[in-house]
C-alpha cells in the first residue's frame, strides 16, 4: 500500500505529517469513527490479504502509521518524497532483497485512500490467474465513470481483445481535460482505480533495462536526487500487453472535501451547529471553540490548530494551490508514544524563536533517548508522573516540577501514568527536525 501525501487538499485537518488517511471521519461498521487507513486494513483482513501487506510511506509518517495499523505490518520508510514510481520501485527492491520474495510472485499496489466495498478488495485475489492466462505484463482495475473529470486517469479497453474477466488495454490517458474525458467515456473508457498488479520479475527487469537500481542501499543513497515521477507515466503508459479488470461496485477517491463530506454520517463533527436552511453544508471542528453556521449552503467549514477553512465545496480544491508555496509548521502530530499540539510560536527581530508545545504521553510509553543540538528545552509537568533519563541518570518528576535541558543534553521521557507536559523550545530554525536519536529503547 502507498501511504502518505502532502496534506494540502484536506487542510487544515491534514498536514505534512497527518495526511488525510489518518483522519477519523468515516463511520465504521460498529458506529465508531475510523480513518481511511483503518478502514482499508479492516477490509484487507476480511479478504485474507492483510498478512501479505507492506506499507510504503515517508519516514516522517512512520510513527503515525504504526499507531493506526499496529505492530505486525512491515512499514518501509522513504527518506524523501519522490512520487509513486520511486516508491513502488523502492518497495519492489525491498521485497526481493530483504524479504526474499520469489520473483514469480504477483505484487499488487494500491493507494491507502481507496474507498470501496469489500468486494473491490476481493478482486485483488484474481490478479495472479488473470496475469497468467492473459500473458500480460501489467494488470489494472477500472470502474465506470460517473461524469467527465480531470482528476482521474482513463483506461480505454480494446473491445475486440479479452473476455468476461478482463480486456486488453488499448490506451491509457492520465488526467485529461474534461472535454477529452467526455470523449473517452463515449469510447467506453474506465476510470483508473490506481491499482496495479505485476509479477515481481517484470518490474525488476524494467528497472534494469531503464538503468535504475535494484538494490535497497542504492535507492537510499540516491533518493534525494531522484525525479518526482508517477508510476502511471513511467510504467503504465509504456507497458504492453496490459489488461484491465472492470469493477461494478462502489468505488471513490476521497481526495477532496467534496468527495469526503459525501461519506459523513453527521453534518457537524465537533463543537458547533448548522442551521436547517444551510443545505449541503458540513462542519468539522477540532478546536474547543464552537462554530455557528447560519443560512449558507454548499460549504465545507473545517477548523484545527493549523487553521480554518471556509469554502464552497466545488472550489475547496483550490486550497492546494494556495498552500503550494507556503511553508507551514504542523501544529499537531501523533507519535508512537502519544501526541503533541503547538500552542504558540513566534520569532523576534534577532531571529531567535520560541515554540510552546502541549505534549501527551500514554501510560507506559516513552520517547527515544535523544538530543537536540540547536535548541534548549524547558519542560513543565502538568499532570501525571514522568521518569526522565538525562545524561545516563534517572529522575522522577510529578505535576509542577520543571526541568531545563540545555542544547545537546541527551534525554528521554517515559509516562509512569498518563502524562501531560508543556515544552518551551528556545533556539533557531525550530521548524526543522533537530533530533539525534541515541537509542529507541532505553
Amino acid at each position: 500500500m502507498l501511504c502518505g501525501g502532502s496534506g494540502k487538499r484536506l487542510w487544515p485537518l491534514s498536514n505534512e505529517i497527518r495526511s488525510k488517511v489518518y483522519l477519523r471521519l468515516l463511520k465504521s461498521e460498529t458506529g465508531a469513527r475510523e480513518s481511511m487507513i483503518e478502514r482499508i486494513c479492516r477490509q484487507l483482513n476480511e479478504v485474507g490479504l492483510l498478512q501479505s501487506t507492506c506499507i510504503v510511506t515517508h519516514h516522517s509518517q512512520v510513527e503515525i502509521t504504526r499507531n493506526y495499523v499496529g505492530e505486525h505490518i512491515p512499514i518501509l520508510a522513504e527518506p524523501y518524497k519522490r512520487g509513486t514510481f520511486t516508491a513502488i520501485a523502492y518497495a519492489v527492491s525491498y521485497l526481493r532483497e530483504k524479504l526474499q520474495v520469489d520473483s514469480n510472485e504477483t505484487i499488487c499496489v494500491l493507494p491507502v485512500d481507496t474507498y470501496a466495498d469489500t468486494a473491490f478488495f476481493r478482486m485483488l485475489l484474481r490478479f495472479p490467474d488473470v496475469l497468467l492466462h492473459s500473458g500480460a505484463n501489467l494488470a489494472l482495475l477500472g470502474t465506470k465513470p460517473f461524469y467527465p473529470s480531470d482528476q482521474f486517469g482513463y483506461i480505454v479497453p480494446d473491445q475486440l481483445k479479452g473476455n468476461d474477466d478482463y480486456s486488453f488495454i488499448h490506451q491509457f490517458i492520465e488526467k485529461p481535460d474534461e472535454q477529452t474525458a467526455a470523449g473517452l467515456i463515449g469510447n467506453h473508457a474506465m476510470w483508473n482505480c490506481g491499482v496495479f498488479a505485476f509479477r515481481l520479475k517484470f518490474i525488476l527487469t524494467f528497472l534494469k533495462d531503464k538503468g535504475h537500481p535494484t538494490r535497497v542501499e542504492d535507492w537510499q543513497e540516491n533518493y534525494e536526487q531522484l525525479a518526482n515521477t508517477s508510476f502511471d507515466l513511467e510504467v503504465v503508459e509504456r507497458t504492453r500487453p496490459a489488461i484491465v479488470m472492470g469493477y461494478d461496485g462502489y468505488w471513490n477517491d476521497l481526495g477532496s472535501w467534496m468527495a469526503l463530506s459525501g461519506r459523513f454520517e453527521d453534518i457537524a463533527i465537533g463543537s458547533g451547529r448548522i442551521s436547517d436552511d444551510s443545505l449541503n453544508t458540513h462542519l468539522i471542528n477540532e478546536l474547543p471553540y464552537p462554530i455557528e453556521i447560519i443560512g449558507v449552503s454548499d460549504l465545507i467549514v473545517a477548523a484545527s490548530s493549523d487553521g480554518i477553512l471556509v469554502a464552497n465545496k466545488e472550489k475547496a480544491n483550490q486550497i492546494k494551490e494556495r498552500l503550494e508555496h507556503i511553508a507551514q509548521i504542523p501544529m499537531h502530530e501523533e507519535k508512537r508514544w502519544g501526541s503533541y499540539r503547538v500552542l504558540n510560536y513566534w520569532k523576534d527581530e534577532t531571529g531567535n524563536e520560541v515554540m510552546i508545545r502541549q505534549v501527551k504521553l500514554q501510560q507506559g510509553k516513552y520517547t527515544s533517548y535523544h538530543q537536540h543540538l540547536g535548541r534548549q528545552e524547558i519542560i513543565t509537568i502538568v499532570t501525571g508522573i514522568a521518569e526522565i533519563q538525562m545524561e545516563g541518570k534517572p529522575y522522577r518528576l510529578q505535576a509542577g516540577d520543571v526541568l531545563q535541558l540545555p542544547a545537546g543534553t541527551k534525554h528521554g521521557i517515559k509516562a509512569v501514568h498518563e502524562l501531560e507536559l508543556v515544552e518551551v523550545w528556545l533556539g533557531k530554525d525550530l521548524a526543522n527536525e533537530d533530533v539525534i536519536r541515541v537509542a529507541m529503547e532505553w
